[in-house]
């Protein structure tokens, strides 16, 4: 089981909380969790973050290969499975249409297959207008949490040095 982080995870640190200038030590405790096998994302979020042309597409680029896995077999038949739900629960078709082509349906779909647990800054909504990450993971028993839960249940620590 590892974390499987949302586009939004890299996007908010960079910006907020964790910027590249004053917090490194949060992406490097990111390539150490993932050098440990206990974190990673996947290839549609790694491509959408390279689009960005900034220093957090040059820091996800520098990133192993692994780090950013294309979907695998078992991706794919979990692919299907994530679609027939959304499509069962009632979302107005622009809503399953946009989801079914963007980067959540794939992080959910590679968290359902490993059985992983995925980590967003996404809170789930009634709304049938957006598919929201934690209701997909709801409806189909994949683990979630946010970025915080992940920090504290893995005890990051960010401490300044001598």
């Amino acid at each position: 089981m590892a974390y499987l982080l949302d586009a939004n995870v890299f996007i908010q640190a960079k910006n907020l909380q964790y910027g590249f200038d004053f917090c490194p030590a949060f992406w490097d405790w990111l390539a150490q969790g993932y050098g440990a096998g206990r974190l990673r994302s996947i290839r549609h979020i790694g491509d959408e973050l390279g689009a960005g042309g900034d220093e957090l597409a040059a820091w996800a680029d520098g990133q192993e290969d692994g780090f950013f896995p294309p979907p695998d077999a078992a991706v794919l038949a979990a692919a299907q499975q994530v679609s027939a739900w959304v499509l069962q629960q009632g979302y107005e078709p622009a809503a399953v249409s946009t989801f079914l082509q963007v980067a959540d349906f794939w992080l959910v779909a590679a968290a359902l297959a490993g059985q992983h647990t995925v980590v967003t800054h996404e809170v789930a909504s009634p709304s049938a207008k957006k598919i929201k990450i934690p209701n997909v993971c709801v409806g189909l028993q994949v683990a979630f949490m946010s970025p915080y839960q992940m920090l504290r249940k893995e005890q990051a620590r960010f401490i300044l040095g001598a």
